[in-house]
C-alpha cells in the first residue's frame, strides 16, 4: 500500500439523499491518503507527517473504486483469445467457424481448440458430437456456451477430458469437471496467467479495484501466487465451491479472511453452490415449464442440489464462518434457495436471481439477515430473445432492480464475465436503460437510476475518510438524470477513466 495526496478534484455524491442536480457545480477537494486508507478530505490539505507524492486531479471527478461482484477470471481473460462462437444462429455456423480456425490453424499450449459464446437456446436444430467429428477429425475441440453451463465437444476432447459417452452438448453437473479439467491440462497454466495479467491491466482502465473473482478450483492459491509472481494487483474475494468446502473449514478459512502473502488485497469469499442450470441451456429451475418444455428432458428445468442438501451446506459453512453465494436463475430455484437461508440463518447473497416471483421479493426482504442481490444487468441484453421465446408469460419478472430496490434488498452489479463482459460502466448502462444504446427499453418499470447503479457498484465505499484508498478519476460526471433512459445510460457507456488508485497506488493513468 503506498500513500498519495491527490489534488484538486469533484467528488461524485451516489447516497441517496445527495443533491438532486450532479451537474451543479461542485467545489474541489484535495484527497489524503495513508496507509490504504482515506485520513482526509477537503479543500487545499497540507498533511503533516512525511511527505507524501502528489497527483494533480486537475479539477476531475473522482468516484470509489468499481467492483465486478462476479467473475470467473481465468475464463474471462482465456476468452479473449478463444474461438468466438457467438452471434450463431444455428450448428451448422458454428461449424463453419470452427472449419475456418482449423484450416488457418490455431495456436495453443494444450494442443485443444476452445471456443466461447454460442447460445442453443434459440436453435431450431441441437449441435451434435458427430456433426463436430465430421468437421475437426482428431484435433480435440471443446466449444463452451456463452453462459458457460454446457460445452460441445468432439470425441477427441471428450476423450481427453474423460467425458461421458453423449450425442449432444454435455451439461451442468456433467460439464462443470470437464470445464475444470480444461484449465488444468498441460501448457494451460501459463497460457491463463497471461491472459489474467492482461485482463487485470484490462480493468484498471476502466477503474475497477476488486471483484469476486468465483472460479473454480483453488482461487486463493492462484491469486497468492499472482501476488508472489508479480501480476498487477488487484482486489478479490476468493470463492470454494462444495467440492473444496471441507478443506476450507480445515484450513481455517472464512470470509473476510486475508489470504496469506497476498498483500492485504485478496480475502476469502463465500461458498458457491450452483443451485440450477441456465435460461439459454434450458436448464434454469422454472415453477412452470418453458414455452418449448415439450422439446426437453426436463420441461421447467431442474435443481442440482436438493432442498434439504442444500440446507445442509449452508449450515455447514455458517457454522465455520462462511457466507454462502447461492446461484439461482429460475424462480423455482430462488424460492428454494430462500427457504435455505431463512431454515439457516447464513449470510451472502443470491447470484443472478433472474426470474423471480412477486411473493418470493417480499419473502426475500423480510429475511433478517444480510442477503444481497447478486445481478448480471448486461445479461439482459443478450437474453431477451430467448426470454421471450422460452419464458413468454413471465418476462415481466426478470431482471427486476427495481422491485429489489424498491422492496429494500440490497443490491450489488456484475458481469459473470466471460458471460457478459467485465465493465461495470456496461452493466450500470443496462441497468438504467434496458436495452440496446438505439433500442427501446425492455419492461422500463425495473429500470433504476444512474445513482443507484452507481452505489451498487462501489462494494459501498465512498470518497470519505476511513474508506479504502481506492478511487477513480473521471473525465465527466456519469450521474445526470436529464434525458431519457437511454441518455443516461449513454454517459455511463462513454465515461472516460483518466486515472485508477488502488490501495493508495497509481495503477492507470494518472
Amino acid at each position: 500500500m503506498s500513500d498519495l495526496l491527490l489534488r484538486d478534484v469533484r467528488v461524485v455524491a451516489i447516497d441517496p439523499d445527495a443533491p438532486t442536480d450532479p451537474d451543479a457545480p461542485i467545489d474541489p477537494v484535495d484527497v489524503l491518503m495513508r496507509d490504504g486508507v482515506i485520513t482526509q478530505v477537503g479543500p487545499r490539505l497540507r498533511p503533516d507527517g512525511p511527505a507524501v507524492p502528489e497527483l494533480d486531479g486537475g479539477g476531475r471527478h473522482v468516484i470509489p473504486g468499481l467492483w465486478d461482484t462476479h467473475v470467473h477470471m481465468v475464463q474471462w481473460g482465456l476468452g479473449q483469445t478463444r474461438l468466438d462462437t457467438s452471434g450463431t444462429a444455428s450448428p451448422v455456423e458454428v461449424l463453419a467457424r470452427v472449419t475456418d480456425r482449423l484450416t488457418w490453424g490455431f495456436d495453443s499450449p494444450t494442443g485443444v481448440l476452445v471456443g466461447w459464446g454460442h447460445r442453443t437456446g434459440r436453435w431450431l436444430e441441437q449441435p451434435t458430437v458427430a456433426a463436430l467429428d465430421a468437421v475437426t477429425g482428431e484435433v480435440p475441440v471443446a466449444l463452451i456456451s456463452g453462459d458457460g453451463h454446457h460445452g460441445w465437444l468432439n470425441t477427441s476432447a471428450l476423450r481427453l477430458l474423460g467425458g461421458p459417452p453423449v450425442e449432444g452438448v454435455v451439461a451442468e453437473a456433467d460439464w462443470f469437471p470437464l470445464y475444470d479439467r480444461l484449465q488444468r491440462l498441460h501448457g494451460a497454466q501459463e497460457e491463463s496467467e497471461y491472459a489474467v495479467t492482461r485482463a487485470i491491466q484490462g480493468a484498471h482502465a476502466l477503474g475497477v479495484v476488486g471483484i469476486v473473482d468465483l472460479e473454480f478450483g483453488r482461487p486463493w492459491e492462484q491469486w497468492r501466487e499472482r501476488t508472489a509472481e508479480g501480476t498487477p494487483p488487484l482486489r478479490a474475494r476468493t470463492g470454494v465451491y462444495p467440492e473444496g468446502l471441507e478443506d476450507a473449514i480445515a484450513a481455517g478459512m472464512r470470509t473476510g479472511d486475508p489470504i496469506r502473502a497476498t498483500d492485504g488485497l485478496v480475502t476469502m469469499g463465500p461458498l458457491k453452490v450452483i443451485t440450477d442450470g441456465s435460461l439459454n441451456t434450458r436448464t434454469a429451475w422454472c415453477c412452470d415449464p418453458y414455452a418449448d418444455g415439450h422439446l426437453l428432458e426436463q420441461p421447467a428445468g431442474a435443481a442440482n442440489y436438493p432442498v434439504d442438501e442444500l440446507i445442509s451446506l449452508l449450515r455447514r459453512a455458517k457454522g465455520a464462518g462462511l457466507d454462502a453465494a447461492l446461484h439461482a436463475i429460475g424462480d423455482a430455484a430462488v424460492g428454494a434457495v430462500l427457504e435455505a437461508f431463512a431454515t439457516t440463518g447464513a449470510r451472502g447473497s443470491i447470484e443472478h436471481a433472474q426470474l423471480i416471483a412477486p411473493e418470493d421479493v417480499r419473502r426475500w426482504a423480510a429475511l433478517p439477515q444480510r442477503v444481497v442481490a447478486s445481478v448480471q444487468p448486461a445479461h439482459l441484453l443478450d437474453d431477451r430473445p430467448v426470454t421471450e421465446r422460452c419464458w413468454p408469460d413471465r418476462t415481466d419478472r426478470t431482471f427486476t432492480l427495481r422491485s429489489f430496490l424498491d422492496a429494500g434488498i440490497e443490491l450489488s452489479l456484475g458481469s459473470d464475465a466471460p458471460v457478459s463482459p467485465l465493465d461495470p460502466w456496461l452493466a450500470m448502462a443496462a441497468a438504467v436503460h434496458r436495452g440496446p444504446e438505439d433500442g427501446e427499453s425492455w419492461h422500463p418499470e425495473q429500470e433504476i437510476t444512474p445513482r443507484e447503479a452507481l452505489a451498487a457498484s462501489v462494494d459501498g465505499q465512498r470518497v470519505r475518510v476511513g474508506d479504502r484508498a481506492d478511487l477513480a478519476l473521471l473525465e465527466q460526471a456519469p450521474l445526470a438524470e436529464a434525458g431519457t433512459s437511454a441518455e443516461r445510460a449513454r454517459r455511463f457507456r462513454y465515461t472516460v477513466v483518466s486515472g485508477t488508485v488502488l490501495d493508495g497506488q497509481v495503477v492507470h493513468g494518472g
